[in-house]
């Protein structure tokens, strides 16, 4: 498998100082996915803005892994909600231009 656009995990941790088992935990609770390739472990690129803001809730802010479970499931039904609305503001523009 090809490691393009995904991010050693080791260099990861070294580059911003923390402890591996941080991302191991994420993982754990299922709030990143990590990938095997031939015994090395990855982080997929578009996971690291997400992966940094876990680490500064946490380091910054103490906040628990279960804390940022719950805050990163609330931020995923906001981003989902905002969707929904942006698509029912666009079907209700393409109606009122069409009924004028």
């Amino acid at each position: 498998m090809e490691t393009k656009n995904l991010v050693l995990i080791k260099q990861f941790c070294l580059h911003h100082q923390i402890d591996f088992s941080f991302i191991h935990a994420l993982n754990e609770f299922g709030l990143i996915e990590v990938i095997v390739i031939e015994n090395n472990q990855y982080l997929q690129h578009e996971q690291l803005k997400d992966v940094e803001k876990m680490m500064r809730l946490h380091y910054e802010l103490n906040i628990n892994l279960e804390g940022i479970d719950a805050i990163a499931n609330l931020l995923n039904q906001i981003n989902q909600l905002n969707h929904e609305l942006t698509a029912a503001k666009n079907k209700l523009n393409f109606f009122e231009e069409n009924n004028e």
